[in-house]
């Protein structure tokens, strides 16, 4: 199995869930690096870089990974019924994993999906 660069990314409004789903699979998700693209404090995944402080900047950044292929998963744990305040950075965000084929997990059952395959870290 090889050693994936996965970014976790949410926004306030899923932090718990995105939290809860990676204390769960943290078996799965421990041999990996995970990219912090949220808030540091309190997160289960404590390797990996951080990749900034404010909201716009933790996109841009986990997009400049994306574009650059430094990632190999994004988990990013958005709520679709919420203007986002930034949702110009969310659309890009998400545009960019899809033009550079990163499997994207936007809710825990796709990440869930995602994680199980047999093709993750192959």
């Amino acid at each position: 199995m090889r050693r994936l660069r996965i970014i976790l990314i949410e926004p306030d409004g899923k932090k718990t869930d995105l939290v809860e789903w990676a204390r769960f699979n943290s078996g799965t998700l421990g041999p990996h690096e995970l990219i912090d693209g949220g808030r540091a404090p309190g997160h289960p995944w404590t390797h990996g870089p951080h990749v900034a402080a404010r909201p716009p900047r933790r996109r841009r950044a986990a997009g400049a990974l994306i574009a650059n292929g430094e990632a190999d998963v994004l988990v990013f744990f958005w709520e679709p019924l919420e203007v986002q305040p930034h949702d110009v950075d969310v659309k890009a965000l998400l545009r960019l994993a899809v033009l550079h084929n990163v499997p994207t997990a936007c809710n825990r059952a796709t990440a869930d999906y995602l994680i199980s395959s047999p093709l993750f870290g192959t």
